[in-house]
């Protein structure tokens, strides 16, 4: 199977082995009739549309694009999807020509790791919005169907309501990529410069990683702390970037699903107020495992991210909220987004 090094990314990775270890490893979706399945299929195709016409009410982009459904996918297919899509973000990372050596080894390795990742998150993931998916690489919104039928269900909601509910978010996030026309050349821009940096200062990271096991112990094991106590300046200035820009996208999806109100989904109340509790619930080594994984600490995002998008609105309105998709200028800091007043004085 064709390496990633072998075409155009620079980092090791056997695409083809992480896609068969995740289909392995991913557990089954729960039993559900054929008549229900495919209701719940066709149902979420439509909720993807309707749902990005109330999100552009809420925010006033994207007048003029098409409204366009979603591809309904089960857990194998969302997994191989979002492999795709990291092999494309990241194949303008290059490594340094002492980790090319290493590729053979490092690349089954890899494909291993992200393959035992994908299969854990894939049976929890209720849809992704890629912007870089699709046979153009021009974007692609996925639901996970058993995913969103399991937690509906645990949740105990109305199916209908829930449905709608979680195609507001990822409909927000496609919005955000095709209303904000240099968004997804910047954001891919940023990865890779910080995959690059990462490669790069691998040496340097093990060299530091004894102090960071011992700062880490002051901040109560948060596993991204673990991840900044690792970086040198660049890296951090570059992570720091990567963080306030999916923390505002996180965020304000977050707002955006909830801001369109009961008329839309008449339980979101119950469904936020369950939905939230279920995040920070799961089993010991489910915790353990979302820590490890960085799931908590994208938890947190959504947090910050929805409370800086809620004070910016309830400051200037939505209208002056947008103004941070003028440019990547714009863009709040990490700063900025825990002190939302600083952006506002920042941004005119």
């Amino acid at each position: 199977m064709t390496l990633a090094t072998d075409t155009s990314s620079g980092l090791p990775v056997n695409w083809g082995l992480a896609r068969r270890t995740a289909a392995r490893l991913v557990p089954a979706g729960p039993p559900v009739t054929a008549a229900v399945a495919t209701e719940l299929v066709e149902r979420l195709r439509a909720d993807a549309a309707v749902a990005e016409g109330h999100v552009r009410a809420v925010t006033g982009l994207g007048e003029g694009l098409p409204l366009l459904p979603a591809d309904v996918v089960d857990r194998p297919a969302w997994a191989a999807a979002a492999i795709d899509g990291m092999a494309e973000l990241t194949a303008g990372a290059q490594l340094p020509s002492t980790a090319k050596a290493a590729r053979a080894v490092t690349s089954t390795t890899a494909a291993l790791q992200i393959g035992g990742v994908l299969a854990f998150v894939g049976a929890r993931v209720l849809g992704q919005y890629d912007p870089f998916g699709g046979p153009d690489r021009e974007g692609r919104l996925l639901l996970v169907a058993p995913n969103i039928y399991a937690a509906q269900q645990a949740l105990d909601v109305p199916s209908e309501d829930f449905g709608l509910w979680v195609c507001l978010h990822e409909a927000t996030h496609r919005l955000q990529f095709t209303a904000v026309p240099w968004l997804r050349e910047h954001f891919a821009a940023e990865v890779s410069h910080f995959l690059s940096i990462s490669t790069r200062d691998g040496g340097a990271m093990l060299e530091r990683l004894p102090e960071a096991v011992k700062a880490l112990k002051e901040s109560r094991g948060d596993s991204l702390a673990l991840v900044e106590l690792l970086q040198g300046p660049e890296q951090k200035a570059a992570l720091d970037r990567l963080l306030a820009l999916t923390t505002l996208l996180e965020g304000h999806a977050d707002h955006v699903m909830d801001a369109a109100g009961p008329e839309v989904v008449p339980s979101v109340a119950t469904i936020r107020t369950r939905f939230t509790a279920r995040r920070r619930g799961g089993g010991l080594i489910d915790r353990v495992l979302r820590a490890l994984l960085g799931v908590e600490a994208k938890v947190k995002q959504y947090a910050v991210g929805s409370a800086f998008t809620k004070r910016v609105v309830d400051e200037v309105g939505m209208a002056g909220f947008n103004a941070v998709w003028q440019s990547p200028d714009t863009l709040p800091t990490r700063a900025e987004l825990a002190a939302p007043e600083t952006w506002l004085a920042r941004v005119p």
